[in-house]
């Protein structure tokens, strides 16, 4: 598979159109892949409630665009921000398994690449935190 501009643009301009503002482009070869991947379109104003990954850390590479990435401790009390944004200083972020955090889209067009261990697995009820946070 080519990902090229196309790709992208298309994956961005849905994105657009959908009321959550976020579109998403599985890179696996099946279901029944032991680990995700996707390029996720986001858009400003698209809502990331703040969760963890019990069982597996998270990569995240930025493609295009820019946005905050939100790192919480276990009380739920803001812990980090980093800024990520294609060709600047920090492009690529590990996050370690447990770690609750959250991101906002700073920029119209910024498309991420994730990648996760496992099979994919819905996030469950006690893996999101309640809106109670004060960022």
């Amino acid at each position: 598979m080519i990902i090229d501009q196309e790709l992208l643009n298309h994956l961005s301009d849905e994105a657009r159109k959908n009321s959550r503002l976020r579109a998403s482009f599985d890179l696996r070869n099946s279901t029944e892949d032991l680990s995700q991947r996707m390029l996720n379109a986001i858009e400003p104003g698209t809502v990331i409630p703040i969760h963890r990954h019990q069982h597996s850390s998270e990569t995240l590479i930025i493609i295009r665009g820019k946005l905050r990435e939100f790192l919480y401790d276990e009380s739920g009390a803001l812990d980090k921000v980093v800024e990520m944004e294609a060709g600047g200083t920090c492009t690529i972020m590990q996050i370690e398994k447990g770690q609750w955090h959250s991101l906002e889209c700073l920029k119209s067009g910024t498309i991420i690449f994730e990648a996760k261990d496992g099979p994919y697995m819905p996030i469950s009820a006690e893996d999101i935190l309640d809106n109670k946070i004060e960022e």
